[in-house]
């Protein structure tokens, strides 16, 4: 299977829930007295997957094997990643499902779930419990992975209140290469989380401004990358109240003129923004020449505070204010902080730079 991405070509891979679940069917086949080293599922989405299965043994009546997590071409920290999944009988009708060495366990409530519980998501577990219900009346599953503590310091998985290991993911059980999909949704899960505590937020759109932002006391921030747009408008769909929008001026400026997805490989608006605005404050056009000819954000706004031009970056933070209400409404209350990486700082709350 594979995806067009940019372009390219690119083969898509299977989840961790896809792991898990092939794993507890080759598990089920080896308490029958049948060792597979392939299995047949079908994901949530319908796709059929052929998975390879290894480790097979049985002790105590418990059968025991493990999936290679594939994530295609996809970037993703869990790829190779060996999921086990550990089965037993029961006589009943109860599937209990829970994690083990490697999977990660949630340290407060949340609405994915409870203190303590596995951080096994609801997909999954169906898909797991679906594979039994065809062969057995119950089942006591355990899902493990033994380098899982160590991943887990890659993932966003502090973020979302979950610690001790990786998550057993996945709603299709399909990994698409270079997919925003994953991103995003760990945003909106965070965004929930944060919801539960307060109706203030602060949207940063990587490490270093949630740095900043922490060091300026507007409080500790959900990262949201290049999703500007969606992020916005999932705050809203909350019930933020308001929300606080930190940022480098490379990100914020393209932001300025209306561009809500700040990947390079689909906005890189920076010079035109500044010339805009520029051109918007009746600039000499020698000094938008000059600009339209720098290569950096950074480069331009250093320029323009050093040469008296502070109220064009000004007039710019209320631009990206104006182009955000237009997409969310007027009654949408939005603060927005930018900054410069040698210390300049603008903020929609002042009228002025400091």
């Amino acid at each position: 299977m594979f995806e067009f991405v940019y372009g390219k070509r690119l083969r898509c891979g299977y989840t961790t829930g896809s792991c898990a679940q092939a794993a507890t069917l080759g598990c089920i086949y080896l308490l029958k007295g049948i060792k597979l080293d392939e299995v047949k599922i079908e994901t949530k989405s319908g796709v059929k997957l052929n998975i390879n299965l290894y480790g097979h043994r049985i002790d105590d009546g418990w059968a025991t094997c493990y999936a290679i997590k594939d994530a295609g071409d996809d970037m993703d920290v869990t790829d190779g990643m060996k999921i086990y999944v550990k089965l037993k009988e029961r006589d009943d009708d109860k599937v209990l499902i829970d994690g083990g060495v490697g999977i990660g366990r949630f340290v407060e409530d949340t609405p994915y779930g409870k203190k303590g519980e596995a951080a096994i998501n609801k997909i999954p577990r169906e898909m797991i419990e679906k594979v039994i219900r065809k062969f057995l009346r119950g089942a006591d599953v355990l899902v493990y992975a033994p380098d899982g503590e160590k991943i887990a310091k890659k993932t966003f998985n502090s973020r979302l209140k979950i610690e001790g290991g990786i998550s057993i993911l996945g709603t299709t059980g399909i990994v698409k290469p270079m997919s925003n999909e994953a991103l995003l949704k760990t945003i909106f899960m965070e965004l929930e989380i944060k919801r539960k505590t307060g109706d203030e937020i602060v949207l940063c759109f990587g490490n270093h401004g949630e740095e900043f932002a922490l060091k300026k006391g507007l409080g500790e921030g959900v990262i949201i990358s290049n999703f500007v747009g969606e992020s916005l408008q999932y705050a809203k769909i909350l019930g933020f109240k308001r929300v606080t929008l930190v940022g480098h001026v490379g990100k914020l400026c393209k932001v300025s003129i209306g561009a809500f997805n700040t990947h390079s490989h689909i906005s890189d608006l920076r010079m035109e923004s500044f010339v805009y605005y520029l051109a918007k404050n009746h600039i000499d056009y020698e000094v938008i020449d000059k600009v339209d000819k720098m290569t950096t954000a950074e480069e331009v706004v250093c320029f323009l505070v050093d040469n008296g031009y502070n109220f064009v970056i000004l007039d710019m933070l209320n631009g990206a204010i104006f182009k955000i209400k237009r997409l969310l409404g007027d009654d949408f209350n939005i603060r927005i902080v930018m900054y410069t990486f040698r210390g300049d700082v603008f903020d929609s709350c002042w009228d002025r730079t400091r």
